[in-house]
């Protein structure tokens, strides 16, 4: 039982070192596509659909991923008003109520409810909805399931790693 949780915390861990490189990956082209966008539009007169595509599609990447990565580090949003008075144990047992009745049906139901539009996506090979943008919006929007199956993962690591830790 602790080989198992050892490796499933090791992968967890994997897994937000992935999504923390996707997220400074799409951060760093987002900022350099926007400058592009904007020295080439006002510098220039130009403007490029392509690069306008593939801004909004590392905007959209860095937006979900953030999630899970933000959850991982404890920088998720909490209400602190009571609770920096109240017992470490209370803490933990109240962040392992959240996860079973809120943060696993929450995604869960995220993903259930994106599946049928996502397989639709995927079936036809969407692209930019803007005549002569990108293709591949289909692979953007897969990045919206991906994130809610890593909130639940790295809600559960937070829960175990915790109870692990004692």
């Amino acid at each position: 039982m602790r080989r198992s949780l050892s490796a499933y915390l090791a992968l967890c861990r994997w897994l937000d070192r992935a999504a923390l490189a996707a997220c400074v990956a799409a951060g760093l082209f987002l900022v350099g596509a926007v400058l592009a966008i904007v020295v080439l539009r006002y510098g220039f007169g130009l403007g490029f659909i392509q690069l306008q595509d593939a801004a909004g599609y590392a905007f959209a990447v860095l937006m979900v991923l953030s999630l899970p990565v933000t959850l991982a580090r404890g920088g998720h949003v909490r209400v602190e008003v009571i609770s920096e008075r109240l017992p470490a144990a209370y803490l933990r047992a109240a962040d392992a109520v959240a996860l079973v009745l809120f943060l696993v049906p929450v995604f869960g139901l995220m993903i259930r409810a994106f599946w049928p539009d996502l397989s639709y996506a995927w079936s036809i090979r969407e692209g930019s909805v803007e005549t002569g943008g990108l293709p591949g919006l289909y692979l953007v929007k897969t990045a919206l399931p991906l994130a809610a199956i890593l909130m639940i993962l790295q809600g559960v690591a937070q829960v175990l790693g915790r109870r692990a830790a004692e």
